[in-house]
Formats: C-alpha cells, sequence, structure tokens
C-alpha cells in the first residue's frame, strides 16, 4: 500500500459535523485544514477521535441542540463538512428521506445559515443521487444558493483515489458563488499503482500470526473490495452486509458472516473473517488509527467512515478555491455545477434545471 501522505501546513480553519471516527477529518487535516472543532453524537466515536487527536476539540453533542455561543464562535470558518446519517438514503434504511428522523440535512443547512462558512461539503450515500430524491437535492441546492452559495452533487468512487475498495458516494460541494468559479473535482488517479487491492494491502496483516495460508489467501484477494457496510443502531450488525454483500466478499475468500477479533493462525481455513483494524485499512485509515469501543460499535464507526484518501482529494480542491481567492492570482477554471448561487450579498437567482439537478457523474 502506498505511503502515508505528507499533511499540508494548516492554511484554513474547519468545524466537522457528525465526524463519527475522523476519515473525513482526517482527510481534510492532511489538505491544510485545521478543525475548529468536531461535533459527534456517539460516545465511541467521540473517544476515537480523542485517542489519535488528543488536540483536536472534539464536541460530544447532536448538531441540532447547538446554540448561538457555539455558532458564533465559529462564525465565518473556512470550511463547514458534515458526513450526516445515511439511512435516510440507503436501502437499509428503507429511504424515508426526510420522513426519517435521522435526517439530519435540515440542521446542517441551519448551521450554515447562522455561521456563514466560505465552503461547504457534505457525503452521503450513493442512494441520495436516485431519481426518487431529485426534488431533495434540488431543495437542498436551493436553500444553498439562497444563502449566497454555488453547489454541486457529485458521484465519486473511492477505488479512483487510491482506497481499495468501491465505495460510491454521494458529495455536495458549496462555495460563495464568486469562490464557486475556481473549483474543480479532483480526478480520478490513473496509473497500475494508482488502486492498491486488497490481497496487498491486507496480506502482512493477514500473516502477521503466522498464517500459513497468507500469501495463497492475497494471491486470490487481488481486486478490489466491495462497499463495507457499517449500518445503524436499528440496522446492520458486525457483518459485512446483506447476502449480495457476503457472496461478493466470499469472491476474494472473506467470511462476510462476521468480524474477527485477530488475524487468522496456523491451522485456520479458508474463508477467513476479517478485523476491524484489517477492515479500516480498506477505507484508507493509516494503520496507526485506533478505534475505541466494542467490536460492534469499532466496526460501524470504520463502515461508516468517508475515506480519508477522498477527503482529502476533495479537501485539496476546495483549498485550492479558497487560496485562489485570497490571493487574487492565477487563472479561473471553468465553472462545474448544476446550480449557480447568489454571491455573498445574499441576493439570488433561481436554478436552472438538470435531469437530475445538480448531478455529476
Amino acid at each position: 500500500m502506498p505511503g502515508q501522505p505528507v499533511t499540508r501546513p494548516a492554511t484554513f480553519t474547519c468545524l466537522e459535523l457528525c465526524a463519527g471516527a475522523g476519515g473525513q477529518a482526517l482527510g481534510l487535516e492532511q489538505a491544510g485544514f485545521s478543525h475548529a472543532a468536531l461535533v459527534e453524537l456517539e460516545a465511541d466515536a467521540c473517544e476515537t477521535l480523542r485517542a489519535n487527536r488528543p488536540q483536536w476539540n472534539v464536541m460530544h453533542s447532536d448538531i441540532r441542540t447547538l446554540d448561538a455561543v457555539y455558532t458564533d464562535r465559529w462564525s465565518r470558518c473556512s470550511l463547514l463538512a458534515a458526513g450526516v446519517p445515511c439511512p435516510p438514503f440507503s436501502l437499509a434504511g428503507a429511504q424515508l428521506g426526510a420522513n426519517d428522523e435521522r435526517d439530519l440535512f435540515p440542521a446542517v443547512i441551519s448551521l450554515v445559515s447562522a455561521i456563514k462558512p466560505r465552503a461547504v461539503l457534505i457525503e452521503n450515500v450513493k442512494g441520495l443521487l436516485q431519481k426518487k430524491f431529485s426534488g431533495y437535492r434540488h431543495g437542498i441546492l436551493l436553500a444553498l444558493s439562497e444563502l449566497g452559495y454555488a453547489a454541486e452533487w457529485k458521484l465519486l468512487y473511492a477505488s479512483e483515489y487510491g482506497v481499495p475498495q468501491l465505495r460510491p458516494r454521494a458529495v455536495l460541494v458549496a462555495l460563495e458563488a464568486d469562490t464557486f468559479r475556481h473549483f474543480a473535482w479532483p480526478e480520478a488517479l490513473s496509473g497500475p499503482d494508482s488502486t492498491p487491492l486488497v490481497g496487498n494491502v491486507l496480506r502482512e496483516s493477514m500473516a502477521s500470526h503466522g498464517w500459513e495460508l497468507a500469501d495463497l489467501w492475497a494471491e486470490r484477494a487481488q481486486r478490489i473490495a466491495p462497499t463495507l457496510c457499517g449500518g445503524s443502531k436499528k440496522h446492520g450488525g458486525p457483518d459485512l452486509g446483506p447476502s449480495r454483500a457476503r457472496r461478493a466478499w466470499a469472491e476474494l475468500s472473506v467470511d462476510g458472516s462476521g468480524v474477527a477479533d485477530r488475524p487468522p493462525t496456523p491451522g485456520t481455513p479458508l474463508p477467513v473473517k476479517l478485523t476491524v483494524a484489517q477492515m479500516a485499512l480498506l477505507q484508507g485509515f493509516p494503520p496507526d488509527w485506533k478505534f475505541k469501543g466494542r467490536k460492534t460499535s469499532a466496526y460501524r464507526q470504520v463502515g461508516n467512515a468517508f475515506p480519508p484518501p477522498v477527503a482529502r482529494a476533495v479537501g485539496d480542491r476546495i483549498a485550492a478555491a479558497l487560496a485562489h481567492i485570497d490571493s487574487a492570482d492565477g487563472a479561473c477554471d471553468k465553472p462545474q455545477t448544476g446550480m449557480r448561487g447568489a454571491r455573498a450579498s445574499g441576493t439570488s437567482r433561481r436554478p436552472s434545471a438538470l435531469t437530475m439537478p445538480g448531478v455529476s457523474t
């Protein structure tokens, strides 16, 4: 697996909402964002954040209860980033959308209105880009437009950014209209080593306890992994997803019926179960990233994370757009948006409709 990326010097500030285990936060840190605060509701995830970054200001709180004291403190931060809960738009969560009590998009938009960050980054499951949610997406873009932002949804695959996992994600980027003209989505990596394969990434871990079949297993796992599914308290458990997902894992000689406590030992037959640490490697976390809580909680933290390399790639482009405005120097990139927002003065104009409003694939 490629070496860990070099972290850029901190240039911009970031507020992270629904921070989870820190996948998005880590990628944004590498892109040069210093976190003013990270807000997370799950206690175990908060402990994970504190264990890995003691200097981070981690707040154990529901984002719907944040008051003006905090929003004033974070006013005009460079970036507001959020990994809002996925169940309202996932098949496992019944795709209830706005009717799901776990839908936190309204809370995020409310905080955007109060804080007025220079940029917004939100990620969610691919299901949000389905036609049935086109009106919902359009409403979010319209709300952002009325607040002075230009915004766009895009489908990104983690496998195109150095992650050994397919993992399609719906990603929203919004910037103040003048800044968005200088934003371009990150291009997919290319080259023979751009997408590490499961067997190569996990071979060392599989052999760490003397398992004699590690090399054979690695040969069988020379492919990209299926998407990890973390689930939620209402759905999902310590396994690798429904039967269809388990069949895909079986093709890599992985037993998806559960999560292992440790790497395989001598005499362990194929297929084998993955550990939480091994799945974290498949999400693009560094080997030393620690996950707190019991096994099921730790697995959910890993499975629900936004892969750090993808967050880094998007964060780099957001930082570049912000830096361009700050320096007032350099060439302008062609806008890539399904909806142009208002200027920062607050005037707005109605968005132009697309077949799938504001979505680029």
